[in-house]
């Protein structure tokens, strides 16, 4: 099965096997398929509930972390899912905290985030190439535990995963990169640098999967020599990883859609949008309500006239005063005192006074 190597005590990269792929072409794209519509699911429930998601990608230059990523949102409405590729902080983000600029980018309620690279530069690139002192990377483990559990007890759902590829399969990539004109772009003199350096970095992905992979944010290692293989295998571990423990499927409709349309359309209006009959239930009580409430209903406000004053404008009126609202939930005028009315002092909703001139 096309599956990441989920990271337990005693993982190491030299003993992940690299031999598996995908029959062919057809296998690949009904797979393909079939993971894009799943994660439509996950992308609305987060969306309608508030939730909030991130995916960290890791992995070696030319491992195809920006493949997986472009076929996993194909699908996804781009309003609701954010992707952060991650480079050199910027001379603003060396003067803070390393985990600063990761917080500037989290998901607000309703969004997924895509980390291309992640807060584990710090214990990677920046402990191989000497970025950041002994004493800095090494404390830095138990930093990132913390911020990753401070995140999951909040909420969030964090999956994390990162694509292996041998010493041989990059250094083929490589060379397509720089035969490929359309490819060449991807190339860097980084690139060149860091391979030089894998035997170090080696080193620093065992310790970093040793110290980081936790009971509540595991890593996920993906097989990334063959890319159709390596492709599914991030989107079925994102789609399982979001989806678990919430209801999937289409989310229900806004009662409150139901609402509107019976206290405001007609009921050939009600039926071309396909609701039924019981949505003119609360009928009956509108039927019982006065006119100053039917009228305040209509307009949307949620609460007595006299009321709006004071919520929306910051203040109360004096003792023995009415506030006439003034620019407040559709109602265009300034905001004046005035004595109440003889005619309002037995009412619930006094007369409103608006000057529409302002």
């Amino acid at each position: 099965m096309a599956s990441a190597t989920k990271v337990k005590p005693g993982f190491s990269l030299s003993g992940l096997g690299l031999d598996r792929r995908l029959a062919d072409e057809a296998i690949y794209q009904q797979k393909l398929h079939k993971l894009q519509l799943a994660m439509l699911e996950p992308e609305q429930i987060y969306r309608v509930e508030g939730r909030r998601g991130i995916i960290a990608l890791e992995g070696w230059d030319a491992a195809g972390k920006g493949g997986a990523i472009q076929r996993l949102t194909e699908k996804l409405d781009p309003r609701w899912v954010h992707v952060w590729s991650i480079g050199r902080p910027s001379p603003e983000e060396q003067g803070r905290h390393y985990l600063w600029r990761f917080w500037q980018r989290l998901p607000p309620p309703g969004q997924i985030a895509i980390f291309d690279r992640t807060w584990y530069g710090r214990v990677l690139v920046e402990r191989v190439e000497g970025l950041a002192r002994p004493g800095e990377w090494q404390r830095a483990y138990d930093e990132i535990n913390s911020f990753e559990k401070m995140l999951a007890d909040d909420g969030v759902r964090l999956v994390k995963m990162f694509l292996h590829i041998s010493d041989e399969e990059q250094l083929r990539r490589f060379r397509e990169r720089i035969e490929t004109p359309t490819k060449r772009w991807k190339m860097t003199a980084e690139d060149i640098h860091n391979r030089e350096h894998r035997r170090d970095y080696l080193a620093a992905l065992d310790d970093m999967f040793a110290r980081t992979s936790t009971a509540d944010v595991p890593w996920h290692v993906v097989p990334a020599e063959y890319k159709w293989f390596a492709r599914i295998a991030v989107a079925k571990t994102v789609v399982k990883a979001l989806g678990k423990g919430i209801r999937l499927g289409p989310p229900p409709l806004d009662p409150e859609v139901a609402k509107a349309a019976a206290a405001r359309l007609d009921r050939k209006e009600v039926a071309a949008l396909g609701l039924t009959a019981a949505a003119f239930a609360n009928r009956n009580e509108r039927a019982t309500l006065g006119p100053a409430e039917r009228g305040r209903r209509k307009l949307g406000c949620g609460r007595p006239i006299g009321s709006l004053a004071t919520t929306h404008s910051g203040f109360s009126p004096p003792p023995g005063r009415q506030a006439a609202p003034g620019r407040s939930r559709g109602l265009q005028g300034i905001m004046r005192w005035r004595e109440p009315a003889a005619q309002d002092r037995n009412s619930a909703y006094p007369t409103v006074v608006v000057n529409t001139r302002a």
